[in-house]
């Protein structure tokens, strides 16, 4: 499995970017999904899961009610609208999805200026 994210970029505080995780090598619409971070000199840390459906979906308190999952198995692709964003959102964002063992992507890097 193969997991490419985009999005990623710079954005003043206040503002909007939404990522996108493209999954490729098997279909991971039977799976849960999830994004994870890393801020510089921080340990990865989780933001978001989303269940396989979509029915469920699980937030980072720290981002509950600015930041959405979503995903469209149709496309194998994962999403994640950010808004609201403040400087301490900085970090680099990466897809997830634990499929046997843990499949990460290359990471989008979001930098939020105050």
């Amino acid at each position: 499995v193969q997991l490419v994210e985009s999005g990623g970029g710079l954005v003043q505080a206040g503002g909007s970017l939404r990522l996108s995780c493209v999954a490729s090598g098997r279909t991971v619409s039977s799976y849960a999904m999830g994004w994870f971070r890393q801020a510089p000199g921080k340990e990865r840390e989780f933001v978001a899961r989303i269940s396989r459906s979509s029915a469920s979906t699980i937030y980072a308190d720290s981002v509950k009610g600015r930041f959405t999952i979503s995903r469209d198995n149709a496309k194998n692709t994962v999403y994640l609208q950010m808004a609201s964003l403040k400087p301490e959102d900085t970090a680099v964002y990466y897809c997830h999805a634990r499929i046997g063992i843990d499949y990460w992507g290359q990471g989008t890097q979001v930098t939020v200026s105050s």
